[in-house]
Formats: C-alpha cells, structure tokens, sequence
C-alpha cells in the first residue's frame, strides 16, 4: 500500500497547502445538522435538505468508496485599503470572488491529482470529486481530517494559513493509509465574529441563521430581501467577509501560492476591477455586458437579477444624490425584483 506521505507530498506539489486522509464512513454529526435545519436556519436552500442523507453518508454518494482524501488551498491575496473598504459609492465583493471561478481549477487539480495516483497505484481508481458544490459535510470532513477546527463563524479554521480557504474532497474506491495532522488551536473565548457581525446571524457558536447571513441574502436568496435587513447589508453586493475579517487566526493571513502552483498563465489570478467595483458603473451594465465581465468568476452564481437587487440596495445604502444616477437606470430595468429594490433605494436617499 503507498505510504500516506508519499501522498501528501504529492498533493503538495499539485499545490495543496493541507491534506488529509481519511477512511468513508457516516458522519456522527447527524444530530446537528437535523436541528439546523429544524430550526429553519437553512432558509431557502432546499437543496440541504434533498440531499441530506447524502450529506451525513459519503457511502450513499459513492457506494464504492473507501478512503476520501481532504484538500485546503489558501486563497487569501491582500486586504482591501481603508480609503476602499469605507467607500459607500462601491461594492465590496468577498475575497474568495477577486480571482477567477475557484470550482474549475480546484476540480481539475483534483482530477490531474487522482490520475497520477492511479497510476503509482498502477490500477485504475474509481472516484469522485468535489469543490464546494457536492452533497457533502465539507467543513465537517476537513476537520475530521486534521485540516483545522471549526470556529465560531462556522468556517474551518487552520492555525497557520487561518480561514481564507479553498476546501475540495475525493471520494476513492481504494484504501489509503488514513492521514490525520493534529489539530491545533481553538476559539477559546473570543467571539470577536459574533459581535461583529452586522445582521445577528451568528446566534451562537458555531451556529449560522442562514436567512441573516449577509452571503445568504446576496448570494443564494433569490426573492425580495428583508427591508430590515437593507441597511445593514451596506455596500456588500456579492458575499461578505466580515466574520473573517475580524478572526484573530487571520491577522498573520499569507498570500497564497498557489499562482506558483498552476503558474504564471494560470486562472487563479487577481481579478483587479472585482476588487470593489464602483456602483455606477455596475448599475449601467446590460445583462449581457454583466454576463461577458464576470464569465469564469463567482459573482455569475447571484445571476444579473441578483447582482443588480444587490446594487440597488447599496446605493441606497449609499445615502447620497450621487447613487441616484444608478437608481434610475436600476428603476428601467425590467426585472420586478430588481425594480422593486431601486424603488425602496430611492426613497433611502431622497427621504
């Protein structure tokens, strides 16, 4: 049987900052993840709830599995300057949205991973492979494999590269020497995250109210933002990074060398003008110009109706008679969910 360092070296070379191994079984966490959802924290996404046995049993996603190998890339770049990060008049776009669509990459890497193990193996390998869009327990397996502990904001936390990560999983139909690196770390008795958050959706450690969540409501909702919630959203158009910002394991935060990785013409690059984009000149973009700037990048998953409500409420948000340049065109477009937010935008800044 090959050694699990030997693996783990070569993960590394694919540029994998941590890895893992671990055998397929059931997830303990079953009873978590049915108050989650009892609760309603899921909201909208139904999906959770389809698939949730898939979720708690790699087996029912992959009969024939029996290792799953965990992978964590570090995607942190820079941090935006305060003069950028404090400009009502743009939108801020969570960090992991600045390079190029991480799903494709990631996977192939995957993929070219799993081939060249096959063939040390010499036999062929059985598998799947996911980047944060298979029915798994993600953050949960990651930690089971030593990749980190889970912090108060939910996110899996590495005490050396912290929570700007990447995570992707291959499920085998081989057995692998399981390789768990000890966890180190803790939240302790911070809850810095918790207090930060600016709609409440942290309401407890390690516990998430989805449908407070700033990257649910820009992200995944796909109707009418609660006006409650309006204002505090800001000027977040697309995700948010507040919880993160604010950790203490990500003050030390590294930028990521995972260009080096899949080299200079490689598509994990920075994306400069998604740095927080100016509002005007997102409001005046036409479906298909949004289509042909953000091809191969996240921010598509919000789709133009999304990204556009999400614009309108931050020139709201904005409080100036400058925002109602964008409001107008906002008010033209033809989408009533789109319309509707432009309208409730108008009214912040001319009441």
């Amino acid at each position: 049987m090959i050694s699990s360092k030997k693996i783990v070296t070569m993960g590394q070379q694919f540029g994998f900052d941590l890895i893992g191994l671990i055998p397929a079984k059931p997830s303990a966490d079953s009873k978590y993840l049915e108050e989650w959802l009892k609760r309603g924290y899921a909201g909208g996404m139904n999906w959770i709830r389809r698939v949730k046995k898939k979720r708690l049993n790699p087996l029912e996603i992959f009969p024939e599995a029996k290792s799953i190998v965990l992978i964590g890339i570090n995607y942190y770049l820079q941090d935006l300057p305060d003069e950028i990060k404090n400009d009502p008049a743009r939108g801020i776009i969570a960090r992991y949205a600045w390079v190029e669509d991480y799903h494709k990459l990631v996977l192939k890497k995957l993929r070219e991973f799993t081939q060249e193990l096959s063939g040390i193996l010499k036999q062929k390998v059985n598998y799947k492979a996911y980047v944060d869009t298979g029915p798994t327990l993600e953050r949960e397996l990651a930690r089971q494999a030593g990749l980190g502990f889970i912090g108060n904001n939910t996110n899996l936390i590495n005490h050396q590269l912290g929570s700007y990560l990447f995570l992707g999983e291959i499920f085998l139909d081989v057995d692998l020497r399981s390789y768990i690196p000890k966890i180190i770390g803790s939240c302790g008795t911070c809850q810095k995250c918790m207090n930060a958050c600016p709609t409440g959706a942290l309401v407890d450690k390690k516990i998430l109210d989805a449908r407070k969540c700033i990257s649910y409501l820009t992200i995944e909702l796909k109707g009418e933002i609660p006006k409650e919630l309006r204002p505090l959203i800001k000027n977040r158009i697309f995700g948010c990074d507040i919880c993160q910002e604010v950790c203490p394991w990500n003050s030390k935060a590294k930028p990521t060398s995972f260009f080096k990785a899949v080299g200079e013409n490689g598509h994990f690059r920075l994306r400069e003008k998604e740095i927080a984009p100016p509002l005007l000149e997102l409001a005046g973009l036409s479906e298909a110009e949004f289509k042909e700037r953000f091809k191969e990048n996240s921010v598509l998953r919000a789709k133009y109706s999304g990204l556009m409500r999400n614009v309108a409420v931050a020139l709201g948000n904005w409080g100036s008679k400058q925002a109602l340049i964008g409001i107008e065109h906002l008010l033209n477009n033809s989408n009533p969910l789109v319309k509707s937010h432009a309208f409730w935008a108008k009214k912040q800044i001319l009441l």
